[in-house]
């Protein structure tokens, strides 16, 4: 077998894991953000051990992490092409798209005809908010009306997305997905990226929490690496939300987990059961950004990246010489930067296999290396698919 393939590839992609401003940073207003280096300092330094020995100190200065002289691992960062910072376009670019126009943004609310719309069609007494908001503040705001009045709250954020927010118990699960297709075919004429269900519990206010039970709903992405892998007859496993990001389309099998502990062992377990087969795991670890990074809560955040570099070591022992792990992120998400937005930054590149020399590479210039990669390591020609990027996996020429 050739030292660049392999027959599986697992990408884990840590959601809002952003190491550095990225070149474009001032465009976005997130000149001086850096996920990891804010987080480090904000709790006194980071102990991450695993992350450490594949070489993360390599990637900038992050107190409390060292830059070993022998990364086990190939480790860049990698700046985005695509124009936009949000899950969709972040994940879009890592399977080989590059989105040159923009989702739409709403940060002054919806249309009124959208919205009467959705009224009429998904047959509700009316909505609640359409403002740009926190998903935690707005449900504290206007929960207790919800629950009075059955109107669903709906809210938007830096990113293109039209959410809509109802009690899971009183509304109903099942009715707020339902709600949620409907507003996914009206939202198509506006370029919106997402339409995300965003269930809660409680009785009051103070009492009100958002569940697991989070569905999002994608714009159908054009043709990408998934499509190219599963027509060549390697299983594409999602784990988190990946499934809903690619609108559930060439995904073979997955396992739609709500938090990184339960991604983290759903990913080992695809792993264990496909020992010897050929097969892509697509893993998306949804903590960082929902949890701590939006709530900018860079403690939360600190002991999410332990908890993950904790687990790893089960994940590293799985790997054989005939697998190759890559982590990385589909943007940043700086929990100390100002405002509750996602992070124009540049995203890890930490790449290892049992039969790799570590390396660090210099910077990248696009998410879609990481396609291209896939497709070397499937031995998959680039001609199947014209993807943007460029393998790391061969010997770099830049």
């Amino acid at each position: 077998m050739s030292s660049r393939s392999f027959k599986r590839v697992i990408v884990l992609v840590a959601d809002g894991f952003g190491v550095g401003a990225a070149p474009d940073a001032h465009f976005y207003g997130d000149e001086g953000s850096n996920t990891l280096a804010h987080v480090a300092k904000s709790v006194g330094g980071l102990k991450l051990p695993q992350l450490e020995k594949l070489g993360i100190g390599h990637l900038g200065l992050f107190e409390g992490i060292s830059s070993t002289q022998h990364p086990k691992a190939i480790v860049s960062r990698m700046a985005e092409k695509s124009k936009g910072k949000d899950t969709t376009t972040g994940h879009w670019e890592l399977a080989g798209l590059v989105t040159e126009v923009p989702f739409q943004l709403f940060p002054n609310g919806f249309p009124a005809d959208l919205l009467q719309d959705f009224i009429r069609e998904a047959k509700i007494p009316g909505v609640l908010g359409n403002k740009a908001a926190s998903g935690t503040q707005i449900i504290q705001e206007l929960g207790e009306e919800h629950l009075k009045t059955g109107k669903v709250i709906v809210y938007t954020s830096g990113d293109s997305v039209f959410q809509v927010a109802a009690h899971e118990e009183v509304f109903g699960l099942s009715r707020l997905y339902q709600i949620c297709e409907v507003a996914r075919k009206l939202t198509i004429p506006y370029q919106i990226g997402r339409v995300i269900a965003r269930p809660f519990v409680g009785a009051s206010s103070s009492h009100f929490k958002r569940t697991e039970h989070r569905k999002d709903y994608s714009i159908l992405p054009p043709k990408n690496c998934l499509d190219v892998l599963q027509e060549n007859g390697i299983k594409v496993l999602s784990v988190g939300k990946i499934d809903d990001i690619f609108a559930h389309r060439a995904i073979t099998a997955g396992n739609h987990t709500g938090n990184n502990q339960d991604s983290l062992k759903a990913t080992l377990d695809f792993m264990q059961k496909n020992r010897g087969e050929k097969a892509f795991i697509f893993t998306n670890l949804v903590d960082f950004d929902q949890l701590y990074g939006h709530r900018r809560d860079p403690k939360g955040y600190a002991q999410s990246l332990s908890e993950m570099d904790t687990f790893l070591p089960n994940i590293l022992q799985e790997l054989t010489e005939d697998d190759c792990l890559i982590l990385t992120a589909d943007h940043g998400c700086d929990p100390t930067f100002k405002g509750s937005d996602h992070t124009r930054e540049f995203v890890p590149l930490i790449a290892y296999s049992p039969r790799f020399e570590g390396q660090h590479l210099n910077d990248r210039s696009s998410f879609a290396d990481v396609s291209a990669s896939l497709l070397e390591a499937y031995q998959i020609t680039h001609s199947k698919l014209p993807l943007e990027g460029h393998s790391f996996l061969c010997k770099p020429k830049r």
